[in-house]
């Protein structure tokens, strides 16, 4: 085994060098996919939250709904599939909002796998074509002797092999980069969509607590107008 070994490993590590070259060009599309993904999704969300508020506040639903459907945001989208469930109360607004959150979850976070992945193991990628590298290099000086020339070939193929630690460094950072900067941007989604959703729950809550004053006062008034009307027979 252990001969079986040393004889993939004197191949060196040039196609661990390759390896990293398609690694790195795959995140970098990814990169770039994920870049113009929320770059056409940004939009006022702020601003957003605040007309649909006023919009639903005096009851206009179909602005509320017509102010979504042009936004091009991810909220929008969350927000505008969320207030079909608005007739049936507070609860069932929370738990559709939790639903639709986490299906576009998964639409939010393609490609986060893979560049997390390359990130963390893509230095022990590389550090693998450096060890090969070295080993392919201590063979060559083993048979070099006291060759000059042989031994400034061996130099050079320690050099290359360091070089693969290099790459491997070159692709992850970038990776770990982008990893981080689209897991915030995520967040921040997740975050306005809880207020814009925190929002709309307060206003269908406090519906139902006018509705129930009104109610109550209602009755209130028919209690009374049965008291005088007993009291008068």
């Amino acid at each position: 085994m252990i001969e079986s070994l040393q004889r993939i490993a004197s191949g060196g590590g040039k196609w661990v060098l390759y390896a990293m070259m398609g690694l790195s060009v795959l995140s970098i599309a990814i990169m770039f996919e994920r870049w113009m993904y929320f770059l056409r999704r940004r939009d006022d969300v702020d601003g957003l939250g605040d007309l649909l508020i006023a919009r639903l506040r005096v009851g206009d639903r179909a602005g509320a709904e017509a102010l979504l459907r042009k936004s091009p945001s991810i909220e929008a989208q969350v927000i505008a599939r969320t207030l079909v469930w608005t007739d049936g109360g507070a609860g069932a607004v929370s738990e559709a909002l939790e639903a639709e959150m986490t299906r576009k979850r998964k639409e939010l976070e393609r490609g986060m796998t893979y560049l997390g992945t390359l990130g963390n193991n893509a230095p022990f990628i590389g550090l693998l074509g450096t060890v090969l590298g070295v080993i392919e290099a201590f063979h060559q000086l083993g048979n070099a002797g006291q060759n000059q020339g042989a031994m400034g070939n061996v130099m050079g193929g320690i050099a290359e092999a360091l070089i693969a630690t290099g790459v491997g460094l070159f692709v992850a950072l970038p990776a770990v980069v982008a990893y981080n900067i689209a897991q915030k941007k995520i967040g921040d989604i997740e975050a306005n969509v809880g207020i814009i959703g925190k929002q709309i729950i307060a206003l269908i809550k406090s519906e139902q607590h006018q509705s129930g004053l009104t109610n109550g006062h209602g009755s209130g008034q028919h209690e009374h107008a049965r008291e005088r009307h007993a009291a008068a027979e």
